[in-house]
């Protein structure tokens, strides 16, 4: 028998639970519930009166809806609901004044993100990869604590002129959408370090993609681009630029003089004739797939 009110964190995880035990819904000093990969399919009231919570686990359950009532845990910095089947997220997250450091909606069913999340403006990291959205709240340059944004793997057409208020932002992750293409925005996020467009369908990049300076790694696999803006010779921290299986004939000579590039891959690329600088960059070291 578990100890009432004296537990500050339990593991439940991967116990095959179809309900959470009522000796755990007692423990009011409880911290930290890993609830992780087991069948729950729905969550009782007694779990919204832990309000001593700092991280819940609920990822790789069954859970299709989620009540609002979760906005009772207003202490929460970590909430993991990844790999369920969401479809709908309550606006009642957004509440959660408390969460700052996860949050991972990934694998679920969602089409849509409320605007009210955007209120989480202390959040660090937010996975919401895997889902089915089609866009994003036009409010999302608010959450500017933001230092990781996971979005891979949605059917995202466009981003809100706002990402570009997301100063803090170090990783985007935007692989495996339906992006045509960018804001010219996103030259504002001057933080970002590491950039992945891989697998959409962009036809161009904004000139200002050139103001990210602090960018290291560029990924534009797979997309639709047919030329590339003189900006990136402004990008002197870049060391990782994939520009594989675009429909590039030439590249502008800026590529060449990047100070740090470390691997270019250029592999099913259909350019004329492989640029003069090629060699000069192998020869300081840089790896090249051509």
């Amino acid at each position: 028998m578990l100890p009432v009110n004296e537990l500050a964190r339990l593991d439940l995880g991967n116990r095959g639970l179809i309900a959470i035990p009522d000796a755990a819904l007692r423990q009011k000093n409880l911290r930290q519930l890993n609830l992780y990969r087991n069948q729950l399919r729905a969550l009782p009231d007694a779990l919204w009166t832990l309000t001593s919570l700092h991280t819940l686990n609920l990822g790789e359950n069954q859970l299709d809806t989620l009540p609002d009532d979760i906005s009772k845990l207003q202490a929460l910095r970590m909430l993991d609901l990844g790999h369920n089947r969401i479809a709908q997220l309550p606006a009642a997250v957004g509440y959660l004044d408390g969460l700052t450091d996860f949050l991972y909606l990934s694998h679920n069913r969602l089409e849509q993100l409320p605007e009210a999340l955007c209120r989480l403006t202390r959040l660090a990291y937010l996975n919401v990869s895997d889902n089915r959205l089609m866009a994003l709240p036009e409010g999302l340059g608010e959450m500017q604590a933001l230092v990781e944004l996971r979005l891979y793997g949605n059917r995202l057409r466009a981003l809100p002129e706002s990402i570009g208020n997301l100063k803090s932002l170090v990783e985007l992750h935007l692989q495996r959408n339906q992006l045509t293409g960018l804001p010219g925005t996103i030259g504002g996020l001057s933080r970002l370090r590491e950039l992945d467009l891989a697998d959409n369908m962009l036809a161009a990049l904004p000139e200002s993609v050139g103001a990210m300076t602090q960018l290291r790694r560029l990924n534009l696999r797979n997309n639709a681009l047919a030329a590339l803006p003189e900006s990136l010779g402004q990008l002197a921290e870049l060391t990782h630029l994939d520009l594989r299986a675009n429909p590039l004939s030439s590249l502008p000579d800026v590529i060449g003089a990047l100070p740090r590039l470390e691997k270019l891959d250029l592999r099913w690329c259909p350019l004329k004739a492989p640029p003069a600088w090629i060699g000069k960059l192998r020869n300081r070291g840089c790896l090249i797939h051509l």
